[in-house]
């Protein structure tokens, strides 16, 4: 832009409020803004860039033009920048990831009301709750609701003259419209207390349910009053597990932040409503980078979220204070229609709720950037986790993992799987027949096969994959496995990184320590090891079952000389079994293709007859 023009542009901006676009070299809206002033705003993009992060510098460095909207009142400018962003989504915008399909639940505005699951706020009357982060959310908050309210869940029209209910009237989950088993106004008072119930105010309608329950008992109506007791007692059951958040009669909302190393960022919204913590909900933000400050992304999270929200409250709990405070403030009272305080608590119980909503935040931010991830990614954070859980050098590239397989010391064999970057080696796959280990000595078989595998990688005649060593080796068993790998080790001078893996809380053991590592049930770096783990089981025992299999095929027929493994096979082909061989005579045996009337008459004298 011509810099003589430029300076023309921005002396022309005014000091009222209003909202900015900046476009790039192709007429795009790359960023969106609002401003108390335009003139000191936009002009702040066109001086220096000393001081400012490395996200405004790129951003300044693509503007290649603006474009200014004037507003009455910096809360119009707010409003107008949200309709904005979300019109053009801006590349350099923090802004709600898929803001439009957040569900609410709504309760129509009819005679006789529904309460159902919506993704879109009509000004038509209804009341709405919201919005949730997901569908199934809403659908078992809503089958809770109906299991507490018998409210009706079909949509055909009231007019209390139907011929029968429906299924949900002779369950209890509907009290009848339908059919005029209840007035408007009885069907009226049980979407009130839904709607208490959902605003977190269930002790204004609790006394009245318990005074309907003793008048029904007294009117000797004693099936009613069993249903109320019913009703009553359910709802107390899910209000013990509200947690209590404050011993006053408080109705606020508490947010607070976690960002990741990459910029993505995760806001934990908590609901409390009359001291009773009513839920907690997370929202990604997209568009935010390593330098975005927490009152940024907080900030725009706000007034995102609040212009879609069913309700503002009171008051809300920051952990940042946000960019343009006192001009968003103004705008939630504006939208709630009273006064909005937002405070940034320091110490007591709201600073705890904020760290514990904090804590909330960035393990739902941890979850969700694995479900982004991809198989590489997932893989690097696993190796990344192992080495750092187990104090590794270095990343456990290649893996070895062994199990020992046998029944109480019958046909005992052993597995060596491989895993490098986290994926299976076949190639490198080996099994062992245990050779000098003879009954059920677990300790004294996988030290005979460590011996094996890494006196091999000690010689040099060795093929390339026996002489390459593991950065880690894990031995399916607990300490015992564990302190038998160790002693082969220290015999035959090696250094390697090696835990014991027992199966049944998933306990890594490691040298010298006392207490196990339990990784967390989510992480990446369990899957993996379970996996490594899982795979050398799996080995192991098809092998082994290999073994047997081939074991119990020996029998007698092994003991006779001349009887070779084709002779075998034909004879078995023949009669079955060795039991029929036993009952056969010389001269059947001798039809047998490839026995010789001499052989048959040395398999019946060797066999014997039964």
């Amino acid at each position: 832009m011509n810099e003589q023009l430029l300076e023309q542009r921005l002396d022309a901006l005014g000091a009222e409020p209003g909202v900015y676009l900046m476009k790039n070299r192709y007429g795009g809206v790359i960023y969106v803004g609002k401003a108390a002033s335009l003139r000191s705003r936009v002009r702040s993009y066109f001086g220096s860039t000393r001081g400012m992060d490395h996200k405004t510098r790129e951003l300044i460095g693509n503007i290649e033009d603006f474009e200014v909207i004037r507003t009455d009142t910096a809360s119009e400018a707010l409003i107008l920048e949200n309709e904005l962003i979300k019109r053009y989504q801006p590349k350099y915008n923090v802004m709600l990831r898929d803001d439009k399909s957040y569900p609410f639940i709504r309760i129509t505005n009819e005679p006789y009301p529904r309460v159902i699951s919506t993704r879109r706020v009509v000004n038509d009357g209804s009341h709405y709750f919201g919005p949730f982060t997901s569908a199934a959310r809403v659908n078992r908050t809503l089958d809770s609701l109906n299991k507490l309210f018998p409210y009706r869940l079909c949509d055909i029209e009231i007019t209390g003259e139907a011929d029968r209910p429906c299924l949900y009237y002779h369950i209890g989950r509907c009290n009848g419209p339908c059919i005029g088993a209840v007035t408007q106004n009885e069907y009226g008072e049980v979407i009130r207390n839904v709607k208490l119930f959902l605003e977190g105010r269930s002790d204004e309608f609790l006394p009245e349910l318990r005074l309907q329950m003793e008048r029904s008992a007294e009117a000797l109506d004693f099936e009613q009053a069993a249903r109320l007791r019913d009703e009553i007692q359910a709802i107390e059951h899910v209000l013990e597990r509200q947690k209590i958040a404050s011993g006053k009669r408080e109705s606020f909302d508490v947010l607070a932040l976690a960002k990741g190393e990459g910029g993505d960022a995760c806001v934990q919204v908590t609901t409390v409503r009359e001291g009773k913590m009513l839920g907690s909900e997370h929202f990604l933000m997209t568009g935010a980078r390593i330098d975005d400050k927490p009152s940024h992304i907080l900030g725009s999270f706000v007034t995102q979220f609040y212009d879609e929200a069913a309700l503002v409250p009171r008051e809300l709990v920051l952990q940042h204070r946000i960019d343009d405070e006192s001009i968003v403030q103004q705008w939630l009272s504006e939208r709630r229609g009273g006064p909005v305080k937002l405070s940034h608590p320091q110490r007591g119980m709201r600073k705890r709720l904020v760290e514990m909503v904090s804590k909330s935040a960035e393990e739902n931010l941890n979850h969700e950037r694995v479900r982004w991830l991809n198989d590489e990614q997932r893989t690097t954070m696993a190796l990344t986790e192992l080495s750092d859980r187990l104090e590794l050098e270095k990343l456990p590239r290649r893996i070895e993992c062994y199990d020992i397989s046998n029944l109480h010391g019958d046909s005992p064999v052993a597995s060596m799987v491989v895993f490098e970057d986290g994926r299976p080696k076949k190639s490198d796959y080996r099994r062992f027949g245990i050779k000098d280990v003879s009954g059920p000595n677990d300790y004294a078989m996988m030290q005979e096969v460590l011996r094996r595998r890494f006196r091999r990688a000690k010689d040099l005649e060795s093929t390339e994959e026996w002489r390459e060593l593991p950065d880690l080796v894990i031995i399916d068993g607990g300490k015992g496995q564990l302190n038998a790998a160790l002693e082969v080790f220290r015999e035959l001078e090696l250094s390697l990184p090696v835990v014991g893996l027992a199966k049944e809380n998933e306990e890594l053991f490691l040298p010298g320590r006392g207490d196990p590592i339990i990784l967390p049930r989510d992480a990446q770096s369990l899957f993996l090891v379970q996996r490594v783990r899982d795979e050398a089981h799996r080995f192991a025992v098809t092998f082994h079952r290999s073994r047997r299999k081939k074991s119990s095929f020996q029998s007698a027929l092994d003991e006779v000389r001349g009887l070779g493994p084709q002779r075998k096979r034909a004879l078995l082909r023949k009669f079955g079994s060795v039991k029929r061989i036993r009952e056969a005579s010389v001269e059947d045996l001798s039809g047998v293709e490839g026995i010789g009337p001499s052989l048959a008459a040395q398999i019946k004298s060797e066999l014997g007859s039964t």
